[in-house]
């Protein structure tokens, strides 16, 4: 197997030269320096093929004082927002009459559990708007309740009361709608069966529902793409 050598930067000084003739530690020094070590430490029968477990070097050091940010956090699927993201938000908070900052929550919501359950979030947005039009206090006669219409009675499991998790919080209400629907999906073996279950509508021939909920999808999808 090939091996990559890695080389210490040359630290120069104002004109081109070394502004101190002591070499000057650097990371891929220190890197080499351990590789080294373990080098040692192996056995010479055993080299052969071996590989040598360097830690990676992150592409970029966090600014002082910055939080450290998990590979799978909240804050890494936001990042991953389209840039004309606000184009939806107005567009939405026009058409249900939702304040632009309290519907960006949602979007954003959307997004992370989206990402948490390998769904489209346009795909969860889009049964949020049919759903409950953006009424994160929603309440059908069946005991549906918030943006999801989510039924505690059928889901009550997905909640950690003892957190002090409500179904009529719009985030909780999300992700708890999220997870129903991705296991709905499964279940029914396509997006259209699985929303059709999400409904409770498995036996509509016509699907109904999901062709409703998919029509919405494609127009929030043209949002986008016209950016409003």
């Amino acid at each position: 197997m090939p091996t990559k050598m890695l080389f210490a930067s040359q630290c120069a000084g104002p004109l081109g030269r070394r502004s101190d003739s002591r070499p000057q530690p650097t990371r891929s020094a220190a890197l080499l320096a351990a590789a080294a070590a373990i080098l040692v430490s192996v056995p010479s029968d055993r080299l052969i093929g071996a590989v040598v477990p360097v830690a990676p070097i992150p592409a970029a050091l966090p600014a002082a004082g910055a939080q450290p940010v998990e590979p799978d956090s909240p804050a890494r699927r936001l990042a991953a927002l389209p840039a004309n993201i606000d184009a939806l938000v107005t567009a939405l908070a026009r058409k249900y009459r939702v304040s632009a900052e309290a519907t960006r929550g949602m979007v954003h919501a959307a997004y992370v559990e989206a990402a948490r359950n390998g769904l489209d979030p346009l795909l969860i947005i889009a049964v949020i708007a049919v759903e409950s039009r953006f009424n994160p206090i929603a309440q059908s006669d069946g005991g549906a309740l918030g943006l999801m219409q989510v039924i505690p009675r059928y889901h009550g499991d997905k909640l950690d009361p003892e957190a002090g998790e409500s179904i009529l919080d719009p985030r909780v209400n999300i992700q708890v709608g999220a997870a129903v629907l991705k296991d709905y999906i499964r279940r029914g073996g396509t997006e259209i069966a699985g929303l059709q279950l999400y409904n409770g509508a498995l036996d509509d021939e016509t699907s109904a529902y999901a062709h409703r909920v998919l029509a919405v999808k494609q127009r929030l999808k043209s949002m986008i793409g016209r950016g409003a």
